[in-house]
């Protein structure tokens, strides 16, 4: 199983502030609205009133002055501050004006006038004095701005909480599906509170993860019957090629029958791996020695530079388990071989073993997604059976170590196996 690692998200903004953000946006978009709203509802109910307020009060002041030829307060003859459009209004009609004059505290206002008799007959107008009104409705706006960003101060945390409560719960379900991804198919979600998208998401990836372990499950124990039922068989068939003449039929069949031993013990390996019953026997060996020795019994060519600890008698020294770790470089240096190109290098130095070709390197599908069995990845990287780096990645975790696949920049694939400390 690779080690599970979240995936580098620069400059990344948490769902939790994005839904925040939204509900700020909403409040003051609703607020804004309903302000406006108020506000002109309010101005067009006060002009209403104040023009409402006019004309009855013309009313009552002209039927006043007719019958005992005084005002009323707030009427006057012939005011000079008449608005234009009320100059001569038609005989015997009311008519009123808006004034959007201002001075000091007087202002804007509402007039109505009426004649007081025939043609030539003083205009008596009452004016309506809008400020107090007008005064109110600022007031008004004032308050309604302090009452909208009180309820933004206090949406904005109850969102953002109600969000993070969301997030981790999304969070919960992202890591599950990349520990899933990395090979932990044990992982699980569980039970999730409430019974909206994020539980249906949630149950989704757990269904998921039953149905890859069963069929993984199913591979796995079809390659270990396989491979057991095929051991017999073949030791079977080595054997009777030592029955055969000598010459180049015999040579080519005990040839082709020890690569197909080869390849049942590899399935065999990997079949122990991936059920987890492989243990490492650890020791303290050195590490330049034990890696020479390992490419020594691959047969290859292969040039091996050790750089030593400095220091104690101790120096060049590892604990780990000798037989894995000649099976990681062997297949290492294998593969470079099989599938790269010469001169192959084999460097240690401290815990770290490196293993460099001068081929064509590995594909970005295999860099990308990790060794899979039976797939080599590219035609140019020769023929196999994908066996060689999936064992060493399987042997690299039982021993803790960490085995990283990548290309140099300057060409050839390049293998690095970082063993753990004691």
């Amino acid at each position: 199983m690779r080690p599970y690692r979240r995936l580098p998200r620069p400059d990344r903004v948490s769902l939790r502030w994005k839904i925040a953000a939204l509900a700020a946006a909403t409040a003051c978009l609703v607020a804004a609205a309903v302000g406006v709203l108020v506000h002109l509802w309010t101005a067009s109910d006060i002009r209403g009133r104040a023009e409402m307020r006019a004309f009855n009060g013309v009313y009552a002041a002209v039927e006043t002055y007719r019958r005992t030829g005084t005002l009323v307060d707030g009427a006057e003859l012939d005011p000079d501050e008449l608005p234009r459009a009320l100059d001569h209004p038609a005989d015997g009609a009311r008519h009123t004006a808006y004034d959007g004059h201002v001075d000091d505290n007087v202002g804007p206002s509402f007039w109505a006038a009426q004649r007081v008799g025939g043609p030539g007959s003083p205009v008596l107008a009452v004016r309506i004095n809008m400020s107090p009104e007008l005064h109110d409705l600022r007031r008004l706006d004032m308050s309604m701005a302090v009452a909208s960003l009180v309820s933004l101060a206090a949406a904005v945390p109850l969102a953002a909480y109600g969000a993070g409560l969301l997030g981790r719960r999304l969070r919960r379900v992202s890591e599950t599906a990349g520990r899933i991804s990395a090979g932990d198919l044990d992982a699980r979600t569980g039970p999730t509170k409430g019974g909206d998208e994020v539980a249906d998401i949630a149950a989704t990836v757990d269904l998921m993860a039953d149905s890859l372990g069963r069929r993984l499950r199913t591979e796995r124990q079809f390659t270990a019957d396989v491979a057991h039922e095929l051991r017999t068989p073949v030791g079977g068939l080595l054997a009777a090629t030592d029955l055969l003449p000598a010459g180049e039929t015999e040579d080519l069949v005990r040839g082709r029958v020890r690569d197909l031993r080869g390849l049942v013990e590899d399935l065999l390996e990997i079949s122990r791996l991936d059920a987890g019953a492989e243990r490492p026997v650890r020791a303290r060996v050195p590490l330049g020695e034990v890696v020479r020795e390992a490419v020594a019994r691959t047969g290859f060519d292969a040039s091996v530079t050790v750089a030593e600890f400095p220091g104690t008698a101790a120096a060049g020294t590892v604990e780990t388990d000798p037989r894995r770790l000649e099976r990681i470089v062997g297949n290492l240096v294998v593969n470079a071989h099989r599938h790269g190109a010469g001169p192959v290098e084999v460097t240690v130095e401290g815990r770290t073993v490196v293993v460099r070709d001068h081929g064509p390197g590995f594909p970005p599908d295999l860099l990308r997604e990790g060794p899979r069995r039976f797939h080599t990845g590219a035609a140019e990287r020769g023929s196999g059976h994908g066996l060689g780096l999936t064992i060493a990645l399987g042997q690299a975790r039982v021993l803790g170590a960490e085995l990283r696949l990548g290309n140099d920049p300057a060409g050839g694939a390049v293998a690095t196996l970082g063993l753990p400390a004691s």
